[in-house]
């Protein structure tokens, strides 16, 4: 590239995106002289759903800016909780994802979740058209300019990954209120609203059920039960 030379610093949470040979203190790099600042951060690893503020010489900038011979660059990370304005809090999540999104729906967080491989393409259209945030280890993906809103998950682990979440965005919990398939709002149900749905043993040894409004699923507290409370109960304790 033959534009101006420019100085950018990555913050340290942002660190994974970057090359390791760019971590740490600002460092050069040329760039072509028309591109903007969004493009060359992207260029460097970093999604910009990840990114809280550009700074450039003090001054916040936007990503439209085009930088300029000399300008010392810093990224810093998105701010927590962050907001997203224009839409209640919704959130879509990938395929490889559906731990996460069970887990979220059992706090009552309304989360979309593509069981199967969908494409990039389709996924961004579904977030802009019902204004959900993307969730999703595709950096790619997150990329996509027709996208609501996205942000990255940085674990791997669903412990780690619903807790990031629980802190990044801090959604309201409103646990046992969603159905953890499909997403649809649970009510209660008598015994014989669900009796053609479970097997005889369940139906004597409970009574008290909850069924999903959309896919007619029914509930009850069951073997799982006490690992699902104690998820409920983490995350309630950690508000």
């Amino acid at each position: 590239m033959n534009g101006p030379e420019i100085h950018v610093e990555v913050a340290p949470e942002l660190s994974l995106f970057v090359p390791a040979a760019r971590r740490g203190a600002a460092t050069a790099l040329a760039t072509d002289g028309v591109s903007t600042l969004g493009h060359v951060v992207e260029s460097l690893g970093v999604p910009l759903s990840e990114v809280g503020a550009l700074v450039v010489n003090g001054r916040t900038v936007p990503p439209s800016h085009v930088p300029g011979p000399a300008e010392r660059v810093a990224v810093r990370p998105v701010e927590r909780p962050q907001r997203v304005p224009g839409a209640p809090l919704r959130f879509l999540l990938d395929v490889h994802l559906g731990t996460l999104a069970r887990r979220l729906r059992l706090l009552g967080v309304d989360t979309a979740y593509e069981s199967t491989d969908i494409g990039d393409p389709a996924l961004a259209a579904r977030s802009a058209a019902e204004k959900r945030v993307m969730l999703s280890r595709d950096r790619g993906l997150l990329r996509r300019r027709e996208l609501w809103a996205g942000a990255f998950v940085y674990s791997t682990r669903p412990d780690d990954q619903l807790q990031d979440v629980l802190d990044r965005f801090a959604p309201e919990l409103r646990p046992w209120s969603r159905c953890t398939a499909c997403n649809g709002p649970l009510r209660d149900a008598a015994k014989e609203e669900v009796a053609d749905r479970i097997e005889g043993g369940t139906l004597r040894s409970f009574d008290v059920f909850a069924q999903c409004a959309d896919c007619g699923r029914a509930y009850w507290k069951g073997a799982h039960h006490d690992q699902l409370q104690a998820i409920v109960e983490r995350a309630l304790g950690k508000r």
